[in-house]
């Protein structure tokens, strides 16, 4: 890193005066705490899933991992140039797709299940449509998004059509894939984009980044809405809340974070009890109550969302965990890890 200037240096320091000011302001609003509110609730019951199925196949990392709308099918990327399409029910593998760069950072799986996205160091984004094959009877690639300055790290569908992807180059695009197109592009951060998740509504999506902000972005206008402040690192994930008014966050701070849009700000901090890992990627339960986040302690810790407490860990994968999905309908969790397996558990 370069020496900063005194100008640099001190504009930062106003810029961290500012946003203190803010997260001021916010504490004087706020009337009671989460715990405080959701007091008198029950204690939620232990989570207590376990490993219904061990996908083994990749032979390097596994990177990432992502369910089909039907919740039954996940595609997951490895650094061993490979995407597989499982079927989570019984553990076969559906599909085996060759990549033609082998460094996967991020996949997606349309909700329709009908087209599989996948992107990394190649600095670009490529589609793969699973019904139909190329000569060789691999699926067949239907779009190569180019134009990125930086590395991909995420991609998401908003339908068969659209598709959203976050760079290394602190960009945001929106591609129409009919097309092949870019047909929004915006600079989102003050560093690499790590993650977004895309609201139930499909009009709103958040995004995290390098820069130890989230910020919230309209889709049909690319315009953003709100900014949040707190993580103290790179925010790794961002997960949409089913009722769309709030996201949770897992970040190398080694905490989870839960923000209310509507209140602007966060209500929920979440540490883990050993206090030493760093947060790679985080998902919650159907109704919101539970938030999960794998970790690089090569375990997923479990919270309640509302009391704020430390409801238990998966343990099983044998290195860090690189991605975690929740299935559609709630029932089952994917995770993905250096370890080279992806578990399924319910």
């Amino acid at each position: 890193m370069p020496k900063e200037d005194p100008e640099h240096q001190t504009l930062r320091l106003e810029l961290e005066d500012l946003i203190k000011k803010c997260q001021d302001e916010q504490q004087k609003v706020a009337d009671k705490k989460l715990e405080e509110a959701t007091s008198d609730m029950a204690d939620a019951p232990k989570v207590r899933l376990t490993t219904k199925k061990m996908l083994k196949g990749h032979i390097n990392k596994v990177n990432s991992v992502h369910y089909s709308g039907d919740s039954r099918h996940a595609v997951s990327g490895s650094l061993d140039g490979k995407l597989i399409i499982w079927d989570t029910w019984t553990g076969n593998k559906v599909q085996v797709i060759p990549l033609r760069s082998a460094w996967v950072m991020s996949v997606a799986f349309a909700q329709s299940g009908n087209f599989v996205a996948c992107g990394g160091m190649d600095n670009m984004c490529t589609v793969y449509d699973v019904n139909n094959r190329d000569a060789t009877g691999q699926a067949k690639m239907v779009r190569e998004l180019l134009g990125y300055e930086g590395f991909l790290s995420s991609c998401r569908f908003i339908d068969d059509k659209t598709l959203i992807t976050g760079s290394g180059d602190m960009k945001i695009c929106v591609w129409d894939l009919e097309a092949g197109k870019k047909t929004q592009d915006y600079n989102a951060h003050a560093g690499d984009v790590c993650a977004m998740s895309i609201a139930p509504d499909k009009n709103t999506m958040v995004t995290g980044s390098v820069d130890k902000t989230c910020k919230i972005w309209d889709i049909r206008d690319g315009k953003c809405k709100q900014t949040f402040f707190g993580h103290e690192a790179d925010v790794n994930s961002v997960c949409f809340h089913p009722s769309g008014q709030a996201f949770a966050t897992g970040s190398e701070d080694k905490t989870a974070r839960l923000y209310d849009i509507r209140s602007d700000q966060q209500i929920g901090l979440y540490t883990p009890p050993n206090k030493t890992s760093g947060f790679t990627c985080c998902g919650l339960s159907l109704s919101g109550r539970f938030i999960l986040c794998g970790s690089d302690d090569s375990q997923v810790h479990i919270w309640d969302t509302m009391k704020n407490q430390h409801n238990g860990t998966l343990s099983g994968h044998e290195n860090r965990i690189t991605s975690l999905s929740v299935a559609e309908n709630g029932i089952a969790v994917a995770t993905s890890s250096w370890d080279q397996n992806v578990r399924v558990w319910g």
